[in-house]
């Protein structure tokens, strides 16, 4: 009986759909509280991420259809522009090929596209591609994706929640949660005081034993950081996240070498296994986060997951939902999953990335299980969902 082959690819645009680089109604806490990002140096751009454009893309959903009729779906950021890469360049390495062959699959997009790529746009459309042909290899072999990473690792996955509530946070059984920092450098002094204050409140609202983290998104600088984390010692920050932009390894690494009081993470916004070498090599992390369908999908994930292991440090990915828990059931040294609070007031826990899925799995009581349903363990909300094809080949 002959293998089934990869009979077309198909990308679609989505507005409104997805997390935090995503529409959300207006007073919603992801894009309407005081967030502290690389923007708000500026004041007409400080009131709302929006303003400058964090939802300018939107989703990039792919589907990658075998010439048996399965099909497997994929998720990045990306919208139209994303769309065009994979309809117009990527679809050429997929289509006549065994779904099987994921590795040379992934070879051939990351080398094509090696003149335009290497960080950005062109791993995003290359994520969702990789993100669907492993959800197609699932159904074809009728098993989860963590079954063909090796396997479970841990009967369960403990959450942490990424909100501006972490009093209600803990109260639904989160095992911590990480907090937006409001001000950056351009508040000065007054600002610093207020990130504080806020924390300090924070903290006396969940007790001393919960994990309470800072996100920072790229909206620091080297001495603000490090004058932050001594303020904020009495009040036991688990980590500061990302507090510088994502290229300067070296402030990186000199930040995480001169700070004892805290753990730093970060990665989010990095691409690829050299990236994250780079990452390593500088000792630039105590904990990495690639975000799935951002960094190159399952098959350069895996490969950061491994090389991290290799060096003892530990990875919980950036809210990729869905697809990091798979790689995260199936690798030792990834502990604990980001949940993003997506309601308005995060007061309650709904679906990451919205509509997209009909049966996307949610946290209880602070802990993500996994079926058995095969590859990613979810349908298209094919019903629901307003799919565009900008870049039909057909």
């Amino acid at each position: 009986m002959q293998s089934p082959k990869i009979a077309d690819v198909r990308a679609y645009s989505v507005e409104s759909a997805g997390a935090d680089y995503h529409d959300q109604s207006r007073g919603h806490w992801i894009i309407d509280t005081p967030i502290a990002n690389p923007m708000s140096i500026y004041d007409e751009y400080k009131e709302s991420r929006v303003s400058w454009g964090i939802n300018a893309l939107g989703s990039v959903i792919v589907e990658v259809e075998l010439d048996n009729g399965m099909l497997g779906v994929g998720i990045s950021t990306g919208g139209e522009p994303a769309c065009f890469i994979v309809e117009g360049h990527l679809k050429r390495f997929l289509i006549g090929q065994s779904p099987r062959n994921v590795e040379l699959i992934w070879e051939q997009m990351w080398r094509a596209t090696l003149p335009y790529g290497r960080k950005g746009l062109a791993i995003h459309a290359i994520s969702a591609v990789d993100l669907a042909l492993w959800d197609a290899l699932g159904k074809l072999r009728d098993e989860p994706v963590y079954a063909m990473l090796g396997g479970k690792t841990k009967g369960r996955l403990p959450v942490y929640a990424t909100t501006i509530r972490p009093d209600l946070a803990r109260e639904m059984g989160f095992h911590g949660a990480k907090m937006p920092l409001m001000y950056g450098p351009a508040d000065g002094a007054v600002g610093l005081k207020q990130n504080v204050a806020a924390f300090a409140a924070a903290r006396e609202s969940v007790g001393p034993d919960f994990k309470l983290s800072l996100d920072c998104y790229m909206a620091l600088t080297p001495p603000y950081a490090a004058e932050l984390a001594r303020a904020l010692e009495p009040y036991q920050v688990y980590w500061l996240e990302e507090c510088l932009p994502p290229d300067d390894y070296d402030a990186c690494a000199k930040l995480k070498a001169s700070v004892s009081s805290c753990l730093f993470t970060g990665g989010e916004h990095e691409y690829t296994r050299y990236g994250y070498r780079e990452l390593i090599a500088r000792n630039c992390f105590d904990i990495l986060q690639p975000d799935l369908t951002w960094v190159g999908g399952l098959t350069e994930a895996r490969r950061i997951v491994a090389m991290a292991a290799a060096h003892d440090i530990p990875v919980i990915p950036h809210g990729s939902g869905i697809y990091a828990y798979h790689l995260q059931y199936a690798f030792a040294n990834c502990p604990m999953a980001e949940f993003l609070m997506m309601s308005p007031a995060a007061d309650e826990i709904v679906p990451v990335f919205g509509d997209i899925f009909l049966n996307e799995p949610l946290p209880q009581a602070g802990y993500l299980m996994l079926t058995e349903k095969p590859g990613w363990g979810v349908e298209l909300n094919r019903n629901g969902l307003r799919l565009n094809r900008p870049y039909n080949q057909d």
